[in-house]
């Protein structure tokens, strides 16, 4: 059972949300709508993540994946894994995001599997890690990689602590 019940309305700042997400709230959007004001920033911030990078879908997806797993937010993997198949993934590369063999990976999304790594487990990336972006993706993309891991981390953190999607 989540821990704080899931707000169904919220005026205008709902119909943001439903717009984004083609007209349903999830409960994730339910439990941030006790605060419209965040929950709008939320929306504005990861709308952006998902719909205005040019970041590949497929490294993406490998990003928010890999923060689910490595926080323990069960929600956000069953959430996402549809859109990561969706973006290519196969079941070998969901495999390497759970801990399993990073061959079937590429060297891009190695990359970005151990910026990803770095970045929720150590907070400072050490450099060889970063200087292997570069082989990979342009400096935006970097940026956006970055913002990407950032905001999944904090995905994951909230709906963790409040056991979003619990019962």
């Amino acid at each position: 059972m989540a821990r704080l019940g899931y707000v169904t309305e919220g005026g205008d700042v709902a119909d943001r949300i439903r717009a984004r997400r083609g007209g349903r709230l999830t409960p994730l959007d339910g439990m941030l709508l006790h605060s419209p004001a965040l929950a709008d920033g939320w929306n504005s911030l990861l709308g952006a993540v998902r719909g205005a990078s040019t970041l590949p879908a497929d490294v993406r997806e490998l990003a928010v994946l890999r923060v689910a797993e490595l926080n323990g937010a069960a929600y956000e993997w069953t959430a996402h894994e549809p859109v990561a198949r969706a973006a290519g993934l196969t079941d070998g590369q969901l495999a390497a995001l759970r801990g399993g063999d990073p061959a079937a990976l590429d060297d891009r999304q190695r990359a970005a599997l151990a910026y990803t790594d770095a970045m929720t487990e150590k907070i400072t990336v050490e450099q060889p890690v970063f200087d292997a972006l570069g082989a990979h993706f342009d400096e935006q993309q970097i940026v956006e990689l970055s913002v990407t891991v950032a905001a999944y981390n904090m995905v994951s953190r909230f709906l963790v602590a409040l056991e979003v999607g619990k019962g």
